[in-house]
Formats: structure tokens, C-alpha cells, sequence
């Protein structure tokens, strides 16, 4: 929970902006990544760059919670129960925990995208308890807040599967080839060898980088059905399918399907090496080696 929730707050600014631009909101649509980073604070204060985070965290500490615990059960239940090992059984449990955290956590992302949405002397919601009373009463119920669960789910498989396989595989390899050089006793067990701070911020970011090229264009479609009834052109983003069609029509595949990916990378590398650092590191303070 705590590795989750250093991760966000990290790159909280980058993802407000992240949501701005993905879903083109007229304030901000016709400037980029960097212009929108010096136009937020101009317009809506310095905090205008937090909004929706104190919804982010509390999402992302379950989230993380969920996730990393889920990816250590998994992992030993395909070890026993299936005879799996090696490096697929890193990237099958890792699927299976970004999807189960996902499904846990949805209603906190939905109502976390709407508020970073909204734009200062604009808004609809007033606050995290507002925003769940109005999707619930507005938006058909409980139903209402899994609007985007199937892109999510789609996307989430590849892109928690591949974040864990490949920094499981460079830490194995890593300690491996040059236990010395790249790896310290753990503080908490002398006989576990583990990853440098700085070799484990490197791999968490390699990770975050190639799970998320795999996966972009599945968060894109996430974020159009999320936003849905706050979007214009809602009734064409109604199913994945109808969403990643219109998209690619309207847009393309640069500016629509892979819009923002730039940013992405700059989100998503910090992100994943704070996350994979701190959890091995708390790891270590909780005496779990």
C-alpha cells in the first residue's frame, strides 16, 4: 500500500495532465504536454496539479495492497498447483494481480477520473463522497461505476503481467550475473541477496516503459468510457470495440490512440521504480525476507 501510494503522488501532476489531454478537455486541448504542465498552475493554482489525488489515494493503497500481496499468493498457487515455474509463472501471477486489484479498486479510479477532469469554476463534483452519490443516483447505480472495467481488465493483464515479469527477470539475471556489483545483503537478512537502490529505481523503470507501450491504447479507451456522460461525444464510446474504433477514426493512431504516450513514459518509468523500490524496500523493514 505504501510503495503504491509514494509511486502516485510522484507523478500525480503528470497524470492530472495525462487525463486532460487524453480525453481533449476545451480548456487544455490545444496546447501539449509541457504547455498544459505551466497552464495548469496559471489557471487553477499550484494544487490544480494535485487535483483528484487525495481520491488517487485513497484508491491506490488498497490498489497496491492488493496487488502486490495477490502477485506472491499467485505466484506460489501456479508454482503448486499448476507445476509452472520460471519466468511465466511471474508473468501469468502478475496478470492475475493487476486484474484482481483493478476490480477491487474501479469505483475509486471513476470517481478519481471525474474529478481530475474538472476544470476550476467548473464544477460538477464537489468531492469524493459527491461524486460517488452523483454517478450512483445519475448513472444507473452500482453499474455506473465499472463504465471502462473491460478495456481496464484487457489492459491490466499485459501491462501488470509484463511490469513484473520483467523486473522479476532483471532482478534474478542482475543478482545472477554480478551479485556484487549490482546487489547488497537485505538489511533485515544477510543471507537474501538484494537489488542496489539505484539497480532496482533502473529496473522498476525498464519495467514500467515496456509494460506500458504494450498497453497504452487500452487506457486511452478506459479513459473516453470513464469520462463518458461528461464527454460530447459519449454515445460513440459506449462498447472497447466502438471505443478504440472511433478513436482511431477521429484521430488516428498518434494523436488518438497513442495520444499522450510521451508523457506517459515520463509518468510511468518514475512511477514504477518508486513502486518496486519502496516495496522492496518496506519489504525489508517489515522483516519479510
Amino acid at each position: 500500500g505504501i510503495a503504491g501510494c509514494c509511486a502516485k503522488t510522484t507523478i500525480a501532476p503528470l497524470d492530472r495532465v495525462k487525463i486532460l489531454l487524453q480525453a481533449h478537455n476545451h480548456h487544455y486541448k490545444h496546447l501539449g504536454v509541457f504547455s498544459t504542465l505551466r497552464a495548469v498552475p496559471k489557471k487553477e493554482g499550484y494544487l490544480g496539479l494535485y487535483k483528484g489525488n487525495g481520491a488517487m489515494m485513497i484508491r491506490i493503497f488498497p490498489y497496491g495492497a492488493i496487488q502486490f500481496m495477490a502477485f506472491d499468493q499467485y505466484k506460489k498457487v501456479i508454482k503448486k498447483q499448476l507445476g509452472i515455474s520460471g519466468h511465466v509463472h511471474q508473468l501469468m501471477a502478475g496478470s492475475m494481480a493487476g486484474i484482481t486489484a483493478v476490480i477491487c479498486t474501479y469505483p475509486l479510479d471513476m470517481v478519481r477520473v471525474r474529478l481530475a477532469f474538472q476544470v476550476k469554476g467548473e464544477h460538477k463534483y464537489m468531492g469524493i463522497i459527491h461524486a460517488f452519490k452523483m454517478i450512483y443516483t445519475k448513472e444507473g447505480g452500482f453499474p455506473g461505476f465499472y463504465k471502462g472495467l473491460m478495456p481496464t481488465v484487457v489492459g491490466m493483464a499485459p501491462y501488470a503481467g509484463f511490469s513484473f515479469f520483467t523486473f522479476g527477470t532483471l532482478k534474478s539475471i542482475g543478482l545472477a550475473q554480478a551479485p556484487n556489483l549490482l546487489g547488497r545483503p537485505s538489511l533485515d537478512n544477510p543471507d537474501v541477496l538484494v537489488l542496489k537502490t539505484h539497480v532496482n529505481l533502473l529496473c522498476g523503470g525498464i519495467a514500467g516503459a515496456i509494460a506500458q507501450t504494450i498497453s497504452y491504447p487500452l487506457d486511452v479507451t478506459r479513459r473516453r468510457m470513464q469520462l463518458g456522460a461528461v464527454l460530447p461525444d459519449s454515445d460513440k464510446c459506449l462498447t472497447m470495440v466502438q471505443t478504440l474504433k472511433y478513436v482511431y477514426q477521429q484521430h488516428g493512431i498518434r494523436r488518438g490512440l497513442y495520444r499522450g504516450l510521451s508523457l506517459n513514459y515520463i509518468r510511468c518509468i518514475p512511477s514504477q521504480a518508486v513502486a518496486f523500490t519502496t516495496y522492496e524496500l518496506m519489504k525489508q523493514f517489515l522483516h519479510l525476507n
